[in-house]
Protein backbone atom coordinates (compact mmCIF):
# COMPACT_ATOMS: atom_id res chain seq x y z
CA UNK A 1 0.00 0.00 0.00
CA UNK A 2 1.17 3.19 -0.96
CA UNK A 3 1.90 5.97 1.90
CA UNK A 4 -0.26 9.36 1.88
CA UNK A 5 0.63 12.81 3.88
CA UNK A 6 -2.12 14.63 5.03
CA UNK A 7 -0.55 18.28 5.25
CA UNK A 8 -2.39 22.26 6.00
CA UNK A 9 -2.59 24.68 2.66
CA UNK A 10 -0.10 26.89 4.80
CA UNK A 11 2.35 23.58 5.53
CA UNK A 12 1.63 23.08 1.28
CA UNK A 13 3.20 26.48 0.79
CA UNK A 14 5.96 26.45 3.21
CA UNK A 15 6.82 23.62 2.03
CA UNK A 16 7.02 24.69 -1.40
CA UNK A 17 9.20 27.69 -0.50
CA UNK A 18 11.20 25.64 1.56
CA UNK A 19 12.37 23.42 -1.14
CA UNK A 20 13.06 26.38 -3.22
CA UNK A 21 15.29 28.28 -0.82
CA UNK A 22 12.85 31.24 -0.70
CA UNK A 23 11.72 30.89 2.96
CA UNK A 24 14.20 30.71 5.99
CA UNK A 25 18.10 31.46 6.16
CA UNK A 26 19.49 31.22 1.94
CA UNK A 27 20.13 27.74 1.30
CA UNK A 28 22.01 28.19 -1.89
CA UNK A 29 25.52 30.35 -1.75
CA UNK A 30 28.19 31.43 -4.60
CA UNK A 31 28.91 28.98 -8.01
CA UNK A 32 28.47 26.10 -6.03
CA UNK A 33 24.86 26.91 -5.22
CA UNK A 34 23.69 27.42 -8.80
CA UNK A 35 24.53 23.55 -9.81
CA UNK A 36 23.06 22.76 -6.19
CA UNK A 37 19.60 24.68 -7.41
CA UNK A 38 20.02 23.83 -10.85
CA UNK A 39 20.79 20.12 -9.99
CA UNK A 40 17.35 20.19 -7.43
CA UNK A 41 15.57 21.64 -9.98
CA UNK A 42 16.55 19.81 -13.23
CA UNK A 43 16.42 22.70 -14.92
CA UNK A 44 15.97 26.29 -15.31
CA UNK A 45 14.00 27.99 -18.24
CA UNK A 46 15.50 30.03 -20.56
CA UNK A 47 14.42 33.86 -22.36
CA UNK A 48 16.29 36.26 -23.62
CA UNK A 49 14.03 39.02 -22.63
CA UNK A 50 16.05 41.32 -20.25
CA UNK A 51 14.67 44.24 -18.84
CA UNK A 52 16.01 43.85 -15.71
CA UNK A 53 17.36 40.42 -15.50
CA UNK A 54 16.97 37.66 -17.57
CA UNK A 55 14.34 35.07 -16.74
CA UNK A 56 17.30 32.19 -15.47
CA UNK A 57 19.26 35.17 -13.67
CA UNK A 58 15.50 36.35 -11.69
CA UNK A 59 14.96 32.41 -10.70
CA UNK A 60 18.74 32.49 -9.34
CA UNK A 61 18.91 35.91 -7.71
CA UNK A 62 16.15 34.92 -5.95
CA UNK A 63 17.38 31.51 -4.04
CA UNK A 64 21.30 32.36 -4.40
CA UNK A 65 22.47 34.71 -1.69
CA UNK A 66 24.32 37.63 -3.57
CA UNK A 67 24.23 36.23 -6.99
CA UNK A 68 26.14 37.80 -9.50
CA UNK A 69 25.25 37.05 -13.81
CA UNK A 70 28.70 36.63 -14.63
CA UNK A 71 28.72 33.17 -12.02
CA UNK A 72 26.03 31.91 -14.15
CA UNK A 73 27.98 32.64 -17.27
CA UNK A 74 31.46 31.02 -16.53
CA UNK A 75 29.34 27.78 -15.62
CA UNK A 76 28.04 28.04 -19.24
CA UNK A 77 30.49 28.83 -21.15
CA UNK A 78 34.11 28.76 -19.12
CA UNK A 79 33.27 25.86 -16.58
CA UNK A 80 31.33 24.26 -18.42
CA UNK A 81 29.30 23.07 -15.91
CA UNK A 82 25.89 24.31 -17.24
CA UNK A 83 25.14 23.84 -21.12
CA UNK A 84 22.33 25.64 -23.06
CA UNK A 85 19.37 22.77 -24.37
CA UNK A 86 15.50 21.23 -24.44
CA UNK A 87 14.08 20.25 -21.08
CA UNK A 88 11.00 22.95 -20.45
CA UNK A 89 11.61 24.20 -23.54
CA UNK A 90 14.65 25.86 -23.90
CA UNK A 91 16.56 25.77 -20.68
CA UNK A 92 19.64 25.51 -18.51
CA UNK A 93 21.06 21.79 -17.34
CA UNK A 94 24.11 20.34 -15.80
CA UNK A 95 26.53 18.96 -18.07
CA UNK A 96 26.53 15.55 -16.66
CA UNK A 97 22.74 15.56 -17.84
CA UNK A 98 24.22 14.90 -21.78
CA UNK A 99 23.24 11.69 -21.64
CA UNK A 100 19.86 12.50 -20.31
CA UNK A 101 19.27 14.28 -23.41
CA UNK A 102 20.56 11.65 -26.48
CA UNK A 103 17.11 10.89 -27.19
CA UNK A 104 16.19 14.75 -27.96
CA UNK A 105 19.28 14.89 -30.38
CA UNK A 106 18.33 11.80 -32.16
CA UNK A 107 14.73 13.08 -33.13
CA UNK A 108 16.80 16.08 -34.68
CA UNK A 109 19.55 13.61 -36.50
CA UNK A 110 16.16 11.75 -38.42
CA UNK A 111 14.51 14.78 -38.63
CA UNK A 112 14.16 18.75 -38.90
CA UNK A 113 12.97 22.00 -40.75
CA UNK A 114 14.61 21.92 -44.04
CA UNK A 115 17.03 18.59 -43.01
CA UNK A 116 17.97 17.98 -46.75
CA UNK A 117 19.40 21.86 -46.80
CA UNK A 118 21.34 21.39 -43.41
CA UNK A 119 22.71 18.04 -44.71
CA UNK A 120 24.14 20.00 -48.19
CA UNK A 121 26.23 22.66 -45.70
CA UNK A 122 26.83 20.03 -42.69
CA UNK A 123 30.38 19.35 -43.57
CA UNK A 124 31.77 22.70 -44.91
CA UNK A 125 30.04 24.29 -41.51
CA UNK A 126 31.87 21.16 -39.43
CA UNK A 127 35.18 21.92 -41.05
CA UNK A 128 34.99 26.11 -40.90
CA UNK A 129 34.86 25.74 -37.39
CA UNK A 130 37.35 22.90 -36.81
CA UNK A 131 40.07 25.12 -38.57
CA UNK A 132 39.08 28.76 -37.52
CA UNK A 133 36.96 28.43 -34.54
CA UNK A 134 33.27 29.53 -33.12
CA UNK A 135 30.87 30.96 -35.42
CA UNK A 136 27.85 32.84 -35.26
CA UNK A 137 25.33 32.70 -37.99
CA UNK A 138 26.91 36.28 -39.12
CA UNK A 139 29.95 34.68 -40.13
CA UNK A 140 28.70 31.91 -42.49
CA UNK A 141 27.66 33.15 -45.96
CA UNK A 142 24.56 30.55 -46.69
CA UNK A 143 21.75 33.20 -47.24
CA UNK A 144 19.42 31.27 -49.00
CA UNK A 145 16.35 31.45 -46.80
CA UNK A 146 14.58 28.05 -46.00
CA UNK A 147 11.33 27.37 -43.83
CA UNK A 148 11.97 27.34 -39.29
CA UNK A 149 10.53 27.36 -36.88
CA UNK A 150 9.19 30.74 -36.52
CA UNK A 151 9.27 32.02 -40.24
CA UNK A 152 11.50 31.82 -43.06
CA UNK A 153 15.36 32.31 -42.08
CA UNK A 154 18.76 32.16 -43.62
CA UNK A 155 19.94 28.96 -44.09
CA UNK A 156 23.36 29.98 -42.48
CA UNK A 157 20.75 30.37 -39.08
CA UNK A 158 18.68 27.02 -39.56
CA UNK A 159 22.05 24.97 -39.86
CA UNK A 160 23.96 26.24 -36.97
CA UNK A 161 20.77 25.89 -34.92
CA UNK A 162 20.08 22.40 -36.25
CA UNK A 163 23.42 20.96 -35.90
CA UNK A 164 23.24 22.25 -32.06
CA UNK A 165 19.97 20.34 -31.85
CA UNK A 166 21.69 17.37 -32.79
CA UNK A 167 24.25 17.58 -30.37
CA UNK A 168 27.30 18.39 -33.13
CA UNK A 169 27.68 21.70 -31.66
CA UNK A 170 27.42 23.37 -28.20
CA UNK A 171 26.93 27.39 -27.47
CA UNK A 172 30.44 28.25 -27.08
CA UNK A 173 29.82 32.23 -25.84
CA UNK A 174 27.59 34.70 -26.26
CA UNK A 175 28.12 38.10 -27.23
CA UNK A 176 24.38 39.94 -26.27
CA UNK A 177 22.43 37.98 -27.58
CA UNK A 178 24.12 36.13 -30.27
CA UNK A 179 25.55 32.73 -29.98
CA UNK A 180 28.59 31.31 -31.33
CA UNK A 181 28.81 27.91 -31.58
CA UNK A 182 31.81 25.46 -31.51
CA UNK A 183 32.10 21.51 -32.19
CA UNK A 184 31.35 19.89 -28.98
CA UNK A 185 33.84 17.72 -28.95
CA UNK A 186 36.07 20.75 -28.68
CA UNK A 187 34.04 21.72 -24.92
CA UNK A 188 32.45 18.56 -23.60
CA UNK A 189 34.63 15.50 -21.57
CA UNK A 190 34.82 12.49 -23.91
CA UNK A 191 33.18 10.46 -21.63
CA UNK A 192 29.86 12.69 -21.81
CA UNK A 193 30.05 12.74 -25.30
CA UNK A 194 31.00 8.87 -25.48
CA UNK A 195 27.78 7.96 -23.37
CA UNK A 196 25.39 5.63 -24.11
CA UNK A 197 21.30 6.83 -23.30
CA UNK A 198 20.82 5.72 -19.97
CA UNK A 199 17.22 4.97 -20.57
CA UNK A 200 16.18 0.70 -21.51
CA UNK A 201 13.21 2.20 -23.21
CA UNK A 202 10.36 4.79 -23.76
CA UNK A 203 9.20 3.88 -20.66
CA UNK A 204 12.01 4.00 -18.63
CA UNK A 205 12.63 7.86 -20.49
CA UNK A 206 8.82 9.36 -19.20
CA UNK A 207 9.54 7.80 -15.57
CA UNK A 208 12.49 10.09 -15.67
CA UNK A 209 11.22 13.18 -17.01
CA UNK A 210 7.89 12.99 -15.04
CA UNK A 211 10.20 12.24 -11.73
CA UNK A 212 12.71 15.11 -12.42
CA UNK A 213 9.45 17.66 -13.35
CA UNK A 214 7.77 16.54 -9.90
CA UNK A 215 11.13 17.26 -8.81
CA UNK A 216 11.61 20.61 -10.02
CA UNK A 217 8.36 22.20 -9.22
CA UNK A 218 8.38 20.38 -5.49
CA UNK A 219 4.84 19.52 -5.44
CA UNK A 220 2.76 18.30 -8.63
CA UNK A 221 -0.36 16.62 -9.15
CA UNK A 222 -1.73 14.76 -12.17
CA UNK A 223 -3.56 16.95 -14.62
CA UNK A 224 -2.59 18.76 -17.56
CA UNK A 225 0.28 21.60 -16.95
CA UNK A 226 2.34 23.71 -18.30
CA UNK A 227 5.12 21.89 -16.32
CA UNK A 228 4.82 19.15 -18.57
CA UNK A 229 5.71 21.30 -21.33
CA UNK A 230 9.00 19.89 -23.47
CA UNK A 231 10.16 17.29 -25.52
CA UNK A 232 8.21 14.02 -25.01
CA UNK A 233 5.04 15.50 -23.72
CA UNK A 234 2.95 12.84 -22.71
CA UNK A 235 -0.66 12.09 -23.17
CA UNK A 236 -3.18 11.83 -20.24
CA UNK A 237 -3.41 8.31 -20.07
CA UNK A 238 0.60 7.75 -19.97
CA UNK A 239 1.26 10.10 -17.78
CA UNK A 240 -1.54 8.36 -15.39
CA UNK A 241 0.39 5.16 -15.95
CA UNK A 242 3.94 6.46 -14.95
CA UNK A 243 2.57 7.99 -11.93
CA UNK A 244 1.19 4.31 -10.89
CA UNK A 245 4.62 3.27 -11.59
CA UNK A 246 6.21 5.95 -9.51
CA UNK A 247 4.21 5.33 -6.62
CA UNK A 248 4.58 1.60 -7.24
CA UNK A 249 8.68 1.94 -7.04
CA UNK A 250 8.23 4.15 -4.25
CA UNK A 251 9.70 7.33 -5.72
CA UNK A 252 7.05 9.74 -5.04
CA UNK A 253 4.38 10.10 -2.07
CA UNK A 254 1.04 11.36 -2.47
CA UNK A 255 0.39 14.13 -0.66
CA UNK A 256 -3.08 15.64 0.42
CA UNK A 257 -3.54 19.20 1.03
CA UNK A 258 -6.56 20.22 3.37
CA UNK A 259 -9.20 21.78 1.32
CA UNK A 260 -7.81 20.29 -2.18
CA UNK A 261 -9.60 17.75 -4.29
CA UNK A 262 -6.55 16.21 -6.19
CA UNK A 263 -3.65 15.12 -4.39
CA UNK A 264 -0.33 16.15 -5.24
CA UNK A 265 2.77 14.32 -5.33
CA UNK A 266 5.98 15.26 -4.15
CA UNK A 267 9.20 12.73 -5.04
CA UNK A 268 10.20 10.53 -1.74
CA UNK A 269 13.37 12.08 -1.26
CA UNK A 270 11.51 14.83 0.22
CA UNK A 271 9.89 13.26 3.06
CA UNK A 272 12.54 14.67 5.90
CA UNK A 273 11.21 18.09 4.32
CA UNK A 274 7.43 17.25 4.75
CA UNK A 275 8.64 15.98 8.34
CA UNK A 276 9.89 19.36 9.30
CA UNK A 277 7.33 21.68 8.02
CA UNK A 278 4.48 19.21 9.76
CA UNK A 279 6.43 20.52 12.81
CA UNK A 280 5.01 23.98 12.05
CA UNK A 281 8.42 25.25 13.22
CA UNK A 282 8.82 28.83 12.35
CA UNK A 283 10.42 30.21 9.48
CA UNK A 284 11.57 33.53 9.17
CA UNK A 285 9.96 35.11 6.33
CA UNK A 286 12.26 36.66 2.98
CA UNK A 287 11.11 39.20 0.54
CA UNK A 288 11.67 38.18 -3.31
CA UNK A 289 10.90 38.77 -6.42
CA UNK A 290 10.14 35.27 -8.71
CA UNK A 291 11.03 35.34 -12.59
CA UNK A 292 7.97 35.14 -14.94
CA UNK A 293 8.91 31.38 -15.81
CA UNK A 294 9.97 31.06 -12.54
CA UNK A 295 9.93 26.42 -11.77
CA UNK A 296 7.91 27.31 -8.48
CA UNK A 297 5.20 29.20 -11.09
CA UNK A 298 5.34 26.13 -13.79
CA UNK A 299 1.78 25.49 -12.92
CA UNK A 300 -0.18 28.47 -12.72
CA UNK A 301 -3.13 26.91 -11.18
CA UNK A 302 -1.49 25.07 -8.65
CA UNK A 303 0.03 28.63 -7.29
CA UNK A 304 -3.42 30.18 -7.47
CA UNK A 305 -5.01 26.85 -5.94
CA UNK A 306 -2.80 27.03 -3.06
CA UNK A 307 -1.61 30.58 -2.38
CA UNK A 308 -4.45 32.42 -3.91
CA UNK A 309 -2.04 34.33 -6.51
CA UNK A 310 -3.31 34.32 -10.01
CA UNK A 311 -0.13 35.11 -12.31
CA UNK A 312 -0.08 35.46 -16.08
CA UNK A 313 3.08 36.76 -17.95
CA UNK A 314 1.73 38.98 -20.23
CA UNK A 315 4.83 39.80 -22.65
CA UNK A 316 2.56 38.41 -25.14
CA UNK A 317 -0.93 39.74 -24.36
CA UNK A 318 -1.94 42.50 -26.49
CA UNK A 319 -1.69 45.65 -24.54
CA UNK A 320 -5.58 46.59 -24.65
CA UNK A 321 -5.93 43.06 -22.67
CA UNK A 322 -3.33 43.36 -19.98
CA UNK A 323 -4.41 44.08 -16.68
CA UNK A 324 -0.97 45.14 -15.38
CA UNK A 325 2.30 45.01 -18.00
CA UNK A 326 4.82 43.24 -20.17
CA UNK A 327 7.23 42.33 -17.39
CA UNK A 328 5.91 41.86 -14.13
CA UNK A 329 7.79 40.16 -11.43
CA UNK A 330 6.30 38.06 -8.55
CA UNK A 331 6.83 39.30 -4.93
CA UNK A 332 6.46 37.38 -2.03
CA UNK A 333 7.15 37.90 1.49
CA UNK A 334 7.07 35.29 4.18
CA UNK A 335 4.50 32.64 2.81
CA UNK A 336 2.66 33.94 0.63
CA UNK A 337 2.43 36.35 -2.48
CA UNK A 338 1.68 39.98 -1.17
CA UNK A 339 1.45 41.69 -4.98
CA UNK A 340 3.35 42.30 -8.11
CA UNK A 341 6.09 44.43 -9.32
CA UNK A 342 7.05 46.04 -12.35
CA UNK A 343 11.00 47.23 -12.66
CA UNK A 344 13.20 48.36 -15.92
CA UNK A 345 16.70 48.99 -15.53
CA UNK A 346 18.52 51.81 -16.79
CA UNK A 347 21.84 50.60 -17.26
CA UNK A 348 23.04 54.29 -18.67
CA UNK A 349 21.94 55.82 -15.63
CA UNK A 350 22.79 52.93 -13.37
CA UNK A 351 19.66 53.17 -11.38
CA UNK A 352 16.17 50.34 -10.84
CA UNK A 353 12.71 52.26 -12.31
CA UNK A 354 10.36 51.03 -10.56
CA UNK A 355 7.15 51.63 -12.57
CA UNK A 356 4.69 50.15 -10.26
CA UNK A 357 4.03 48.00 -7.33
CA UNK A 358 0.76 46.53 -7.26
CA UNK A 359 -0.48 44.78 -3.67
CA UNK A 360 -2.76 42.12 -3.20
CA UNK A 361 -6.36 43.42 -2.07
CA UNK A 362 -6.50 42.15 1.16
CA UNK A 363 -2.91 42.82 1.74
CA UNK A 364 -1.99 46.36 4.36
CA UNK A 365 1.71 47.69 2.96
CA UNK A 366 2.15 48.17 6.72
CA UNK A 367 6.15 49.57 7.80
CA UNK A 368 7.29 45.76 8.30
CA UNK A 369 6.26 44.87 4.65
CA UNK A 370 7.32 48.02 3.30
CA UNK A 371 11.28 47.91 4.62
CA UNK A 372 11.22 44.20 3.25
CA UNK A 373 10.13 45.58 0.15
CA UNK A 374 12.36 48.51 0.30
CA UNK A 375 15.57 46.16 1.01
CA UNK A 376 14.50 43.67 -1.25
CA UNK A 377 14.96 46.60 -4.26
CA UNK A 378 18.39 47.46 -3.35
CA UNK A 379 19.75 43.55 -3.64
CA UNK A 380 17.76 43.88 -6.66
CA UNK A 381 18.91 46.51 -8.03
CA UNK A 382 22.74 45.76 -6.88
CA UNK A 383 21.83 42.15 -8.89
CA UNK A 384 20.82 44.73 -12.05
CA UNK A 385 24.50 46.62 -11.65
CA UNK A 386 22.21 49.24 -10.73
CA UNK A 387 23.42 52.12 -7.70
CA UNK A 388 20.04 53.22 -7.07
CA UNK A 389 15.95 52.35 -6.59
CA UNK A 390 13.66 55.24 -8.27
CA UNK A 391 10.00 54.99 -7.67
CA UNK A 392 7.92 56.00 -10.34
CA UNK A 393 5.29 58.58 -9.52
CA UNK A 394 2.49 56.60 -8.77
CA UNK A 395 4.00 53.58 -8.37
CA UNK A 396 2.51 52.14 -5.54
CA UNK A 397 -1.48 50.85 -6.99
CA UNK A 398 -4.37 49.91 -5.35
CA UNK A 399 -4.87 46.29 -4.38
CA UNK A 400 -4.75 43.93 -7.72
Amino acid sequence: MTETVRITNQQARRFLLLKHGLIGPYRFYGKQGILDFVGQAGCIQFDPVDTCGKNAELVLQSRVKDFRKDQLYDLLYTDRDLFDYFDKNLAILRTEDWPHCSRIRVSYREGCRSHREVDAVRATIIERIREQGPVCSADLEFDTKVAWFWQDTRLSRAALETLYFRGDLVVHHKEGTIKYYDLAERCLAPELLDAPDPFADDAAYAAWRVLRRIGSVGLLWNRASDAWLGEGRLKSGERGAVFDQLLGDRKILAVHVAGMKDPLYCVASDRPLLDVIRQDTPLAPRCELLAPLDNLLWDRRLIRSLFGFDYTWEIYTPAAKRRYGTYVLPLLFGDRFTGRLEAVCDRKEKKLVVRRIWYETDVQPDSRLQEAVGDCLVRFAHFNGCSHVVLAEGSHEPGA
